[in-house]
């Protein structure tokens, strides 16, 4: 038995009891890189500076940033893999992970050596060929900091830089790892830890200067984005994306006008607009883009009670690379209510639009419009719906600004969901851009919200602070209107023409929040599903070509290499993320979720599917994952005795302070516990966790403070009314 399988069983029978996933400790604390020193050679490892980003087509073998390129198009100029011989793709290699948390992260590929972050901020060096380890480290993130993360424990990736490897930590730390090694050079605290930043973007080289941004909007926090020099960690500017107080000096002129956007005490409230993961550099205009986020809270009525367009919420904001001094912005969305951040990737192409070759920006951002900026002033060339869209039917060409509709801000009245919802036409997920075919190629997301202020919102410390009423958005238990929202709730891979501004083509998912986009010279498109395959596609017409299971979902971007003249594609698998957590009841229904796999988790902890592991495709492959067998959890409540008013109190509460890891009215998404099958509800150990804390460095914090005993009790009698609820639809599906 090898130690990742004695780590795996050793917390699910620890969950069993408690209910949460801890970071585990099967990686040994800090680097572990036995024969790294042997290994490196005369080359430096990851020797990778601007020049070689620059020149990255000439090193189409390698995959040495986010995007592979500074454009971050996500195009491999490869084509030993192609349409025509796609169907001899196997398995190469897998390498298995010791955590069942999301994955999220792209791999970079160097001169043979693949680099990759994984849940809980860790960072693995592999060989690209065979697999083998190099070595690992383990940056030692609190389990209790999870609290303050809206959307799983989850990293997108690293970056590399003149032998060094760089990741942001989910508590907020900025760590410099030799490539060779894994050993520990140089880290810097990026927040305050007074308030609940994360970290769970990739940071960017530029320059010299490692960039990195945060999260943390609906837990009450003002965003920034920072660059550090890459040799010493020192800072070297800062750019806030939203005005602070202004009774204080403004830290630019920058921040200054956009104060004047805000209205009420906006800063009490922390404002927002994290710039949690869109960061491109354009070396042609010596631009930095980023992506900046939502309102915090999201009801604007609540932050700037007399209106104003909020900058620079939902905005892309062109910045300089030397000196983070603000050059231009665009606002995608302004006074922004809906979470639609404009985070998701930026791509910088050149498109020849109205007879000349223009230097754009095209951008998918949540709010369901696809973007065309020029890339040097940000001038908005075009912009249309690439998803149902019901706030707003357009975006006006001469004002920039979206034309909202009447069910836009919260009318309070309106039986449909909004769409997009927080989800987004387009998350984070990556889309690409293939320049053979002229097409974008989009993971589309289609599900929508029931957007209702809270009359009785006041900020708390541990809680999910939206000033959105939880309880109004929850899944209703209705099954003819359940049934209606769940069908409308799909996923899509859309190719869209970014100059007609249409869709070529699509592929329609059962479900949303699939993976991020590939595409090749071998005129294919891959992406991997929710729910458990690795598929490809003819890049011009959408044809399906190719498929593998992978035991789990998949919502990562996939990547491809060379070693030694042999093609390969690799993506990093494990479900998690934001959905899956706060949405279980679409995950169940939608085909996210695949049954529990014996011998990996206890069903009694709720703790499902996942198989978190890397897998990498080669022509002729003919490695194999080992059989799982899988067997369906069995729900055993206690009787359910509770009031209907206790029942009602009881679900405020859990949707407030509950729901995001536990699942939308209290049926787990298959990533967290599912407390519907928790032995907790039976006796007092349910307030230890709860109330105390047992659990702390597991991720499952005290709620003692904020929640009293009485609360905790109408927490439980809520699951346990839940639960019965559910062994009553079961009986009459059978």
């Amino acid at each position: 038995m090898d130690r990742r399988t004695i780590s795996v069983i050793a917390v699910g029978l620890a969950m069993a009891v408690a209910g949460l996933y801890a970071p585990s400790s099967a990686f040994a604390q800090g680097a572990k890189s036995a024969g790294a020193k042997k290994r490196a050679s005369a080359v430096k490892a990851a020797a990778v500076n601007g020049k070689r980003i620059a020149q990255a087509d000439q090193e189409p073998g390698n995959w040495m940033s986010q995007g592979r390129t500074y454009s971050e198009q996500r195009f491999s100029p490869l084509k030993q893999i192609n349409e025509k011989n796609i169907g001899e793709l196997g398995l190469a290699w897998s390498y298995d992970l010791d955590t069942h948390r999301g994955q999220e992260a792209t791999p970079l590929v160097v001169d043979g050596t693949m680099y990759f972050s994984t849940a809980w901020s860790k960072v693995v060096a592999l060989d690209a060929a065979s697999g083998k380890l190099r070595w690992e480290y383990d940056p030692k993130v609190p389990g209790e900091w999870a609290i303050n993360a809206c959307c799983d424990v989850v990293n997108r990736g690293v970056a590399v830089w003149e032998g060094k490897v760089f990741v942001g930590t989910l508590d907020g730390r900025l760590v410099a790892l030799d490539a060779a090694t894994g050993k520990l050079l140089w880290e810097t605290l990026t927040i305050d830890r007074n308030w609940r930043y994360t970290i769970t973007g990739a940071p960017r080289v530029v320059k010299g200067k490692v960039l990195i941004g945060n999260g943390g909007a609906e837990m009450g926090v003002r965003g920034y984005v920072s660059a550090y020099d890459a040799a010493t960690g020192k800072m070297a500017w800062r750019f806030y994306t939203v005005p602070g107080d202004p009774s204080k000096p403004f830290e630019s002129p920058a921040m200054e006008k956009a104060a004047k956007t805000w209205t009420g005490e906006w800063w009490k409230y922390g404002a927002g607009g994290t710039a949690w993961d869109a960061i491109v550099y354009d070396p042609d205009l010596d631009l930095v883009y980023i992506g900046t986020g939502n309102g915090s809270p999201w009801d604007r009525r609540v932050r700037s009670p007399q209106g104003g367009d909020n900058l620079y919420l939902s905005s892309i904001v062109a910045l300089n690379p030397d000196t983070g001094e603000y050059v231009w912005h665009y606002q995608e969305t302004p006074g922004e209510s809906w979470d639609f951040t404009a985070c998701q990737p930026i791509i910088i192409a050149d498109l020849k639009l109205d007879g000349r070759t223009r230097r754009v920006l095209l951008h998918a951002p949540k709010n369901g419009f696809f973007y065309v900026l020029d890339a040097k002033s940000g001038e908005l060339i075009s912009a249309t719906a690439y998803t149902k869209t019901t706030w707003a039917t357009g975006v006006d060409l001469k004002t920039g600004r979206p034309i909202e509709t009447p069910v836009g801000r919260y009318p309070g009245t309106s039986p449909e969901p909004t769409q997009p919802g927080p989800l987004g036409g387009h998350n984070w997920q990556s889309m690409s851009y293939s320049p053979l075919t002229g097409l974008v190629y989009i993971p589309v997301h289609e599900s929508g919200f029931l957007y209702k202020s809270d009359p009785e919102f006041t900020p708390k410390k541990l809680a999910f602070n939206t000033a959105t009423d939880g309880v109004a958005a929850g899944m209703p238990q209705d099954p003819k209107i359940k049934k209606a929202i769940l069908e409308g709730i799909k996923g899509r891979l859309v190719a869209w023409d970014p100059v007609q501004q249409k869709k070529v083509w699509d592929v329609e998912r059962p479900g949303p929040w699939n993976g991020g986009i590939l595409s090749t010279a071998g005129n294919l498109v891959f992406e991997g599903t929710a729910s458990g395959n690795f598929e490809a596609y003819r890049a011009n017409s959408g044809e399906k070509l190719w498929s593998a299971p992978a035991q789990t979902g998949i919502i990562a971007a996939p990547i491809s290499y060379t070693v030694k003249g042999e093609q390969y594609v690799a993506v990093l698998a494990g479900l998690g993320g934001a959905f899956p957590p706060n949405t279980g009841e679409v995950s169940h229904k939608r085909g996210l979720m695949l049954p529990l796999i014996t011998g990996e988790v206890s069903h009694k902890s709720g703790l499902m599917h996942n198989v978190s592991r890397m897998l990498v495709f080669k022509l002729n492959g003919k490695a194999t994952l080992p059989p799982r067998k899988v067997v369906e959890p069995v729900l055993n409540p206690p009787p359910s005795t509770a009031s209907a008013e206790e029942i009602h109190k009881g679900e405020k509460l859990f949707q407030r302070y509950c729901s995001a890891c536990h699942g939308d009215v209290a049926v787990g998404g298959g990533v967290l516990p599912d407390l519907r099958y928790s032995g907790t509800l039976t006796d007092d150990t349910f307030y230890s966790v709860v109330l105390d804390g047992i659990l702390k460095q597991a991720g499952m914090i005290a709620f003692g403070k904020e929640l009293s005993k009485e609360d905790a009790t109408l927490i439980r009698e809520y699951v346990i009314y839940r639960a019965n609820q559910s062994v009553e639809e079961s009986k009459q599906k059978n």
